[in-house]
């Protein structure tokens, strides 16, 4: 089980990190709908929501519902980010639990194909996560 809450930890924050290039990339008068996420270069919560939709074979009413979950993931990870306080393994361990939650909630709107896609997904290499518009 701890193996399992690693590995998916681990792709998680592939996952943000990953989502992190086309945020940097992001012009600061493109009309982005997250102005603070691109400065800060983390994913704007649309930018994950598309991925995930993709991914996942998401309705409109699951990205409805998954939609304020991402978003509380990421306003819980800029405030982790841009508090100075934290030595780098308490940011992890936030980081870490804001993922599990948010994690954990999404996986309560997926039907059990989802839930599968999920889990591949996170063992899978995904060219397309890193800023490779060609993958």
């Amino acid at each position: 089980m701890n193996r399992n809450r690693f590995r998916l930890l681990a792709i998680g924050t592939m996952l943000i990190v990953a989502l992190t290039l086309p945020a940097q990339q992001t012009p600061a008068g493109s009309g982005s709908t997250d102005q603070h996420s691109a400065q800060s270069g983390m994913p704007s919560v649309e930018q994950h929501l598309k991925v995930l939709s993709e991914k996942l074979d998401l309705t409109d009413d699951q990205q409805s519902k998954v939609r304020p979950i991402l978003q509380e993931m990421h306003d819980g990870m800029q405030n982790v980010m841009q508090d100075q306080s934290l030595s780098p393994e308490e940011r992890h361990e936030k980081m870490k639990a804001l993922h599990m939650k948010a994690d954990k909630q999404a996986r309560e709107i997926l039907n059990d194909d989802q839930k599968k896609k999920l889990d591949q997904l996170e063992q899978e290499p995904h060219p397309e996560l890193h800023g490779n518009p060609n993958a």
